[in-house]
């Protein structure tokens, strides 16, 4: 991974070659490293965990699966105009059909936002190399950012996605021969019986984060919201190079993300049968501040007992090195809307391109160490990797993605009824999760979003402001009318696309029968 950043490091000459590669990936490369960064370390740690371990775990997660290709068409009609104003941060939109003001509100959410989320990236990425190397955690944490920050600040987005390519095929790789191994070690009928329930009769009217309706409703608008308003995704997606192939790494995405986190359920769901058969499984794993055992590290565990020596030292090196990457990512983004939405549009005097990207270089060491501030209040957030990540982007996802569909939806938008809007629904689930705390947080993405919506129209109303779809071609009405879309779902991606929802639904289905 260095000998990589030291390479393209060497032929970046500004922000856009820092920031963006260039804009010389394909979308295959790009899609590739967007499902590496969603589908990495943190899914090893935490898919398992929950699958096998959490109370209410087992496959119900794949209902959540079936959002992604839904989400993935809405974000059509979002990042294909995003990508044809050529900008570097997808909150520069935001400025361009709105106004100043509700640009800075997008990306200093998302600054903190992510920067937390990051935050929970480096603390489980830590327990892996605490683990392995028997230090303390802080300690861990000094070191995989030492060397993460020093790669980041060499390779920019071109090292970045070189080195998903190689994480992706390591890793999905260790999955399969560890599904392989738990084979041999444990029945298949009993492998296929435990915790396997997928769609239950709970459909998420009781109380319960994982009902069917919130992770189905739920998870369309977050990852809607994640794919198109969260930085760290979309800013491979603007990577891409036209605006077609935007198009294309949003389908591979919504096609191809599926059969990991299958295999990685699978793999969850095998080590919970392996404990019960292996009654010195879980007593062989690390625990927590309050005695309990931390099941985040129940793969690598497995690993260290199971695998055979050389095996293990590949395995574990990949895991390492899919943390450095994931993290690198989230710093990068961090970096490029620090430059683009807060520095660059301030600076008096017109600036070289080198001078923007020692501005990135700068940025992204100032978040790389944020980011080791925050590793430490992870434990506090949730009791899994997976539900830490998730929960915190769910608080502002649904304002996030009501701001950016208005801007690329609307025409003669009211910039005081966008954020009037926008922070009513972000407060709105803040009071949700402080007063209603037995409503699912997955809820949050919908409320934030519809909420931040129906305000906005209201306000525009009662001003006497007129709000009405773009007529260049950029609003869904007008798109479907015109060539570009005419054909939408006659696309190999679109069919493809389709065909992986009910394929998910199917799953599902089956899974639940057993």
């Amino acid at each position: 991974m260095f000998a990589i950043a030291l390479i393209t490091g060497r032929s970046q000459k500004s922000s856009s070659d820092y920031f963006l590669a260039g804009r010389k990936f394909s979308s295959r490369s790009l899609a590739a490293s967007t499902l590496a960064t969603q589908c990495s370390t943190n899914s090893l740690l935490g898919a398992p965990a929950f699958v096998g371990f959490s109370l209410g775990g087992g496959l119900i997660w794949l209902q959540y699966e079936l959002a992604v290709p839904i989400a993935m068409l809405i974000l059509l009609f979002i990042m294909g105009p995003a990508r044809r104003q050529g900008v570097t941060s997808i909150y520069e939109v935001v400025e361009n059909n709105i106004g100043r003001r509700s640009r800075l509100t997008a990306a200093g959410c998302f600054l903190f936002f992510r920067s937390i989320a990051t935050g929970v990236t480096v603390y489980g990425s830590s327990l892996i190399l605490s683990f392995l190397l028997e230090i303390d955690l802080w300690l861990a944490v000094f070191i995989l950012m030492g060397l993460t920050i020093f790669y980041d600040l060499l390779g920019g987005l071109s090292a970045i996605v070189m080195s998903d390519i190689v994480q992706l095929f390591l890793l999905t790789t260790a999955v399969v021969f560890a599904l392989a191994i738990l084979g041999d070690a444990i029945a298949w009928d009993f492998f296929l019986t435990a915790r396997s329930e997928t769609l239950s009769n709970d459909w998420g009217f009781s109380g319960n984060d994982y009902g069917f309706w919130p992770m189905l409703f739920g998870g369309i608008f977050l990852y809607a919201a994640y794919y198109g308003c969260d930085q760290s995704q979309s800013q491979r997606i603007l990577a891409s190079r036209s605006e077609e192939e935007t198009k294309q790494v949003l389908m591979l995405n919504g096609i191809f993300r599926f059969p990991l986190v299958l295999l990685y359920c699978l793999l969850g769901l095998g080590l919970a049968s392996l404990a019960q058969l292996d009654k010195e499984f879980i007593p062989s794993l690390p625990l927590l501040v309050d005695g309990t055992p931390n099941y985040n590290l129940v793969f690598p565990v497995f690993i260290l007992n199971y695998f055979s020596s050389g095996f293990v030292g590949l395995v574990l090196i990949g895991l390492i090195a899919a943390a450095m990457s994931s993290i690198d990512s989230s710093i990068n983004s961090l970096a490029a809307v620090t430059v683009e939405d807060f520095i660059k549009p301030y600076l008096q005097c017109e600036v070289t391109s080198e001078t923007l990207l020692n501005y990135g270089r700068v940025a992204t060491f100032f978040w790389g160490c944020a980011s080791v501030v925050f590793s430490f209040q992870v434990p506090s957030i949730a009791p899994t990797v997976l539900e830490a990540v998730n929960k915190i982007g769910s608080m502002v996802n649904g304002p996030l993605f009501a701001l950016i569909c208005i801007a690329t939806l609307f025409t003669e938008v009211d910039e005081a009824s966008a954020l009037v809007g926008f922070w009513t629904g972000a407060l709105s689930n803040l009071a949700l999760a402080v007063f209603l705390p037995e409503v699912s947080w997955l809820w949050w993405n919908v409320s934030g979003f519809l909420i931040s919506a129906l305000v906005f129209v209201i306000i525009s109303g009662s001003r006497g402001v007129m709000v009405a779809f773009h007529v260049s071609g950029d609003s869904v009405i007008v798109s479907l009318l015109k060539r570009e879309y005419k054909n939408i779902f006659n696309s190999q991606y679109q069919l493809l696309l389709i065909s992986m929802f009910v394929i998910i639904l199917s799953v599902c289905c089956y899974l639940d029968t057993l």
